[in-house]
């Protein structure tokens, strides 16, 4: 995978989406899905390991299941280290992940999860 692939995305790309027709499944979410700008996040982004970080755990993890809506935010630190935090919109910390080691090229980003889809803030 070439690295002018994950240099291509612009923060400012992601507002273009505001509202997606097309859902893709996740295969290892128990049924979550996700919109077109997560979509694009993701290939842009060189960043599918972003989605599962935070699809992955959503049926296995009584407090991500138990929230009705989601609020995620990965932030990259200057040795590229990374941390994914999911607050549920009130600053209340419902589930952290460490990321050793990223190429993600934006300083940090924010999804949003309800109603079992994965989305950009500006695609509510």
């Amino acid at each position: 995978m070439s690295s002018a692939t994950s240099t291509a995305l612009k923060a400012q790309d992601l507002a273009q989406f505001t509202g997606s027709q097309t859902f893709y499944r996740h295969p290892l979410s128990g049924g979550c899905v996700y919109s077109e700008g997560a979509q694009y996040l993701a290939e842009a982004g060189s960043a599918y390991w972003l989605l599962d970080a935070i699809l992955c755990p959503q049926p296995h993890h009584p407090t991500l299941r138990a929230a009705e809506f989601q609020v995620w935010t990965l932030t990259v630190a200057e040795d590229r280290s990374a941390t994914l935090i999911c607050t549920d919109g009130d600053d209340e910390r419902l589930y952290v992940h460490p990321v050793p080691w990223t190429d993600f090229p934006l300083k940090s980003v924010t999804l949003w999860f309800a109603n079992r889809t994965l989305y950009l803030p500006s695609e509510h």
